[in-house]
């Protein structure tokens, strides 16, 4: 018995070596941490820092109450809001479909050359932001609602159609084979096989994509690209700072709706 207890190894969660790999990880995620703290606030004026509530206090004193009378001046940009969301994200599902087919394996028709290129397209267009896209199309085609239309449009090519080749993988693979079986074609079997499989998800991306487009266009004016954005910067730039908070409600109340519309279309198509 006592040469049982001599012998008996003590448990310990992990072994000596791993515990202190453990350590110097958070050593250095630490060291890192204030390392990346010291480059932001390299430059920062802390006297403004710590006065950041009182002027905040004193904005937000400013923008109560709201200009009520300013409301009938936001409907035309918010109608031009709607517009660019809208437009945008049907020419992005538009550009979006054909990329997503090529980016599947079941359905590209080349897996070494063309699925490449569109996963690159889907890559580029999800990394830069609507807002980015905006400032670029502004200078090559001017301001106004057509560069705010052209921007939601490449920023939604990279979600519609990551969801959606993603969706065209998972399909059901006994359909298609039943329908090749047949003697169909090519595109019989995309037609009567795959594409009504992905209907559902298709139009549940769409709209989802289109909620999302009218949070993000409403903020492309600030660049010029149109929309309430352009009333927004306007109203900041000269202090009114009433108009700014009716402008915040209605971009508020606008997100709020859409939210339930997109709601509502999204469970009545699944």
């Amino acid at each position: 018995m006592s040469e049982m207890t001599h012998y008996r190894e003590v448990w310990a969660p992990r072994p000596p070596r791993t515990r202190l790999m453990v350590w110097f990880a958070w050593l250095l995620l630490v060291a890192l941490f204030v390392y990346c703290w010291q480059v932001m606030t390299e430059n920062t004026i802390w006297a403004f820092v710590s006065d950041a509530p009182r002027q905040a206090m004193d904005i937000g004193s400013r923008m109560v109450p709201p200009r009520w009378g300013y409301l009938p001046e936001l409907l035309e940009p918010l109608w031009d809001t709607l517009n660019i969301a809208t437009l945008g994200t049907l020419g992005g599902i538009v550009m979006a479909v054909p990329v997503a087919f090529l980016a599947a394996r079941n359905t590209t028709p080349s897996a070494r050359f063309l699925r490449p290129v569109a996963l690159f397209i889907i890559v580029a267009s999800r990394s830069i932001n609507s807002l980015i896209w905006a400032l670029l199309l502004v200078a090559i085609i001017g301001p106004g609602l057509l560069a705010g239309i052209v921007a939601i449009a490449l920023r939604s090519i990279g979600f519609v159609g990551k969801l959606l080749y993603e969706a065209i993988e998972e399909i059901d693979t006994k359909q298609v084979e039943a329908v090749s079986a047949t003697g169909a074609s090519s595109v019989q079997v995309l037609n009567y096989a795959i594409v009504p499989q992905i209907v559902p998800t298709f139009i549940a991306i769409g709209v989802f994509r289109w909620d999302i487009n009218i949070r993000e266009s409403t903020i492309l004016g600030l660049v010029g690209a149109g929309g309430i954005g352009l009333k927004l910067q306007s109203s900041i730039n000269v202090l009114a700072w009433p108009q700014v908070t009716m402008i915040l409600l209605l971009i508020l109340g606008t997100v709020v709706v859409s939210e339930w519309v997109s709601a509502k279309l999204r469970r009545a198509v699944i």
